[in-house]
């Protein structure tokens, strides 16, 4: 019987599983990678996962997937990860769009310092799509008590949105007015964080809870491209 040259050769290679008397009848699919086992054949990977398909939309190559709410004819693609983090949610804005008419699209979360940043340009955003937005440059009128009216802008909302940036990130630490907002949208089930100029990683750092919670990111794509699949969230 053929002894296998593996011990001492090597199969790394085709040509050399090729060259091995035991081992030549199998080169044609695989190579021996040594005492471990088989491998697969010369510089084979495994095939993409569904998810980093490039989607027919000209989309980015890990956004393949249209979420059931999504309209026929949106431009917007999605992750399967963000449709998973989504459907819960979108499950209760049906839900409260039968039970509860009235309430506002969406309560947006923000740290004081994006006031007239990064979250104005992404309220902006969400109202040029038709979302009806609590916001507090808006919604804070003068001498209103500024915790009452932030209890009221959560409880009439229909989803929340934490807008997450380095901003936010000093913030949450202090226990301010942010912190506050925040701890009262973690106990429900209808958050979603935008992720923007900082990562999930930094956000671990301040808070767990919220890191866990997966949402969306202006990392790979615009702050307009997440105002666009927030108001398919929140569409009635």
């Amino acid at each position: 019987m053929a002894r296998c040259t593996a011990p001492s050769r090597g199969h790394r290679s085709a040509a050399a599983a090729a060259n091995c008397p035991a081992c030549a009848g199998r080169s044609r699919g695989y190579s021996y990678g040594g005492y471990g086992g088989y491998s697969s054949y010369g510089s084979y990977s495994p095939p993409p996962s569904p998810s980093s398909y490039s989607s027919s939309s000209g989309g980015s190559g890990r956004r393949s997937s249209k979420p059931r709410w999504s309209p026929s004819g949106s431009g917007a693609w999605y992750t399967p990860e963000e449709v998973r983090a989504l459907t819960p949610v979108r499950d209760e804005v049906e839900s409260l769009a039968v039970s509860q008419p009235d309430l506002r699209d969406v309560f947006l979360c923000h740290a004081w310092d994006d006031r007239q940043g990064a979250a104005k340009d992404l309220h902006d955003l969400l109202e040029a799509r038709g979302v009806r937005v609590w916001f507090s440059e808006k919604d804070l009128g003068l001498g209103v008590p500024m915790m009452r009216a932030i209890d009221k802008g959560l409880i009439n909302s229909r989803v929340g949105i934490v807008l997450v940036t380095p901003a936010m990130l000093r913030r949450l630490p202090a226990e301010g007015v942010a912190d506050k907002e925040l701890s009262a949208l973690l106990r429900r089930e209808r958050l979603v964080p935008v992720v923007h100029g900082t990562t999930y990683e930094e956000l671990e750092k301040v808070s767990i809870l919220l890191a866990s919670r997966a949402g969306l990111s202006t990392s790979e794509e615009s702050m307009a491209a997440v105002a666009t699949k927030i108001a398919e969230l929140v569409a009635a």
